[in-house]
This record gives C-alpha cells, sequence and structure tokens, in this order.
C-alpha cells in the first residue's frame, strides 16, 4: 500500500475549521484547545494565518468560519453548473406540492447537502447547505449508495450501522437488501430514520462530468402523508431526477 503524507499545518488548520463548522457562536480558543489538542502557541499562529486569510473570524474572544471559505465553498457548486438545474426544477416541485426539495452527493459514507429550496410550510430539517448526514440512514444516501455494487458497499460500510433515530437500520446486511430493492426501482425513501417525525423519498439523479454523484429528496412530516399522497411525490421525485439528469448531459 503506498504510504500516505500529509502536511502537518494543513492537518491542523483542518482540525480547527472542523471545530469552527459545527459551532454557531464564537469557539473560544480553549475549546479548540480542548478539541484538537494543539498547543497554545501552534493554535495562535494558525488562527492568526487563518483570521489574515479571512478563512475565520475573530468575535469577541472566540472565532467563527470566515467569508472566504463561504467564497470558495460555492466554487464547489458552480463548476458542474448543476445548481441552476436544479433550481428551476425545484421551484415547480415546491409550487405544486408545497414541500422542501433537497439536492446532496455522496461523500464516503456520508451525503453532503449542496442545494435545498424551500417550502412555505413549516418543517424541521437537518439539511443546512453543507451539512452531513451518514448515507445509511437517509432515502437521498440510500438512492446515491444504491448506485455501488454490493462489493463495493461491504468494503465502505461497516457491518454495524450508528444509530440516529430508534428507526434506523443498524445492520449493513439490512441495508444491502433495502438497497437491492432500490436499484430495482429507482426510488429510495425512509421514515424517522434520520430525524423523529419526518418521512423521506429519493431518487438517484445522475453523475455530473466531474463525477459528482446527485440524488435528489423530498422531507415531509408524517402527519402530512398518506398513502395517496406519498404515491403523488415518489412519482414527482422520480421525475424530477429523471429531468435534472437529462439536462445535467447538455451542461
Amino acid at each position: 500500500m503506498e504510504k500516505v503524507y500529509e502536511v502537518p499545518a494543513l492537518k491542523r488548520a483542518q482540525d480547527i475549521l472542523d471545530v469552527l463548522s459545527g459551532a454557531r457562536e464564537p469557539v473560544r480558543v480553549s475549546a479548540l484547545r480542548e478539541a484538537t489538542g494543539l498547543s497554545r502557541s501552534t493554535l495562535y499562529l494558525l488562527l492568526d494565518s487563518l483570521q489574515r486569510q479571512h478563512w475565520v473570524e475573530k468575535h469577541g474572544d472566540g472565532y467563527l468560519i470566515g467569508v472566504k471559505l463561504f467564497e470558495l465553498g460555492n466554487a464547489y457548486v458552480r463548476h458542474d453548473g448543476y445548481q441552476s438545474v436544479f433550481r428551476a426544477l425545484a421551484a415547480s416541485f415546491v409550487a405544486a406540492h408545497d414541500e422542501v426539495v433537497q439536492l446532496a452527493t455522496l461523500d464516503g459514507t456520508d451525503v453532503v447537502y449542496i442545494a435545498r429550496e424551500d417550502s412555505r410550510r413549516p418543517v424541521r430539517l437537518v439539511s443546512d447547505l453543507g451539512s452531513r448526514l451518514p448515507a445509511h440512514c437517509s432515502a437521498l444516501g440510500k438512492a446515491l449508495l444504491a448506485t455501488l455494487s454490493e462489493a463495493e458497499l461491504i468494503e465502505l460500510l461497516p457491518e454495524k450501522l450508528t444509530a440516529v433515530t430508534p428507526r434506523t437500520i443498524t445492520r449493513r446486511a439490512v441495508l444491502l437488501r433495502e438497497l437491492a430493492v432500490v436499484r430495482e426501482n429507482g426510488q429510495a425513501s425512509e421514515f424517522e430514520e434520520s430525524a423523529a417525525g419526518l418521512a423521506c423519498f429519493a431518487a438517484y439523479v445522475g453523475q455530473t462530468a466531474y463525477g459528482k454523484r446527485l440524488a435528489v429528496s423530498t422531507s415531509i412530516p408524517i402527519g402530512r402523508i398518506d398513502q395517496k399522497r406519498e404515491k403523488q411525490i415518489r412519482l414527482a421525485i422520480a421525475k424530477m431526477a429523471l429531468q435534472i439528469g437529462a439536462r445535467l448531459g447538455n451542461i
């Protein structure tokens, strides 16, 4: 196996940014030291460098993610051109069904949310742009994982999967059986596996010119779903996935 070399300073900076990315308010140096294990002198040196590049911002006695990272992160969703395609079709879905619709990509064993169109109705979501969720417990993740072979899935996923809610599938063998069904019918779903009270329906979109696997989904409170509406939503999501996939080839 080829030996992997890392640049220590970059790894330490990444550790700092990982902590800040999960914070909703400024993180003090003491908390950063505890989370990263860095010495005070190294931490202050890195924070000063990151602040000069506008990757972090100082507020009071704490630090937050900086505006430059927002700019850089948006480059990720620009170079494949799929955001404009998604937004046009997502707006039509929301107008017809008044439910949120989301676009995500697969990164290892997680899905990362990269676009979202909100409905007018309130719904509690965990899909802030840039946020992650274990793929095995989300409809989006299942739609994306189903594009991998069983051999690839066995290599990627542990036998015991993390429970996010009491309804999360925690055995790889059970998930593999469900993914086989997803491959057959082209649709994925989950009921309260990632968040209590929510049902999610998803379909695979396709792969972009630069190799991103994409899937689209909607998340709906259980109380707004019955058999008839579930069928309508599943068909609408599948149709939107096909339309986005068809347009991706023309970008």
